[in-house]
């Protein structure tokens, strides 16, 4: 199958896609709202909740620009390559278990990325008001794997 045909097929079907997904498939986090598809040979994961994507991507949102620094990335509008999204998704998810479960050290699997901005988000009443200064800390710690 052509990349360009699989992509617009990927996106057709996949209308609210888990933003997530690179996380989750690299094994360093489960959610309750993800949903695995297969198209052609390859696996997609599908988001359940209209409103969990958008918790979601307020989350990404924030971390994002949070972490222009430690991505040294000039502008927060800037393609992200793959290890710079994976960085930012599981860096920013163990920064935020870490603070949110009060753990001295990041763990390295999150059980449910959902519950986990959920908490946060009643906790500190909106996502604008996490403390990135220590979230941000695992995201520039998180190194990937080495190749």
């Amino acid at each position: 199958m052509d990349q360009d045909a699989y992509r617009k097929t990927y996106e057709q079907i996949n209308e609210r896609a888990c933003l997530f997904e690179k996380c989750l498939f690299a094994g360093h986090a489960g959610c309750s709202q993800s949903e695995k598809f297969n198209l052609a040979e390859r696996e997609g994961i599908h988001c359940k909740s209209d409103s969990a994507q958008s918790q979601c991507a307020d989350l990404l949102n924030l971390l994002r620009h949070h972490s222009r620094f430690v991505l040294k990335a000039s502008h927060e509008s800037s393609v992200l390559n793959h290890a710079q999204a994976l960085r930012i998704q599981v860096g920013g998810l163990r920064g935020l278990d870490q603070v949110m479960e009060k753990h001295q050290e990041a763990i390295r699997f999150v059980p449910d990325i959902h519950t986990l901005v959920s908490n946060a988000r009643q906790h500190y009443g909106t996502l604008d008001s996490l403390p990135f200064d220590r979230i941000i800390q695992q995201v520039a710690a998180f190194k990937g794997r080495r190749g």
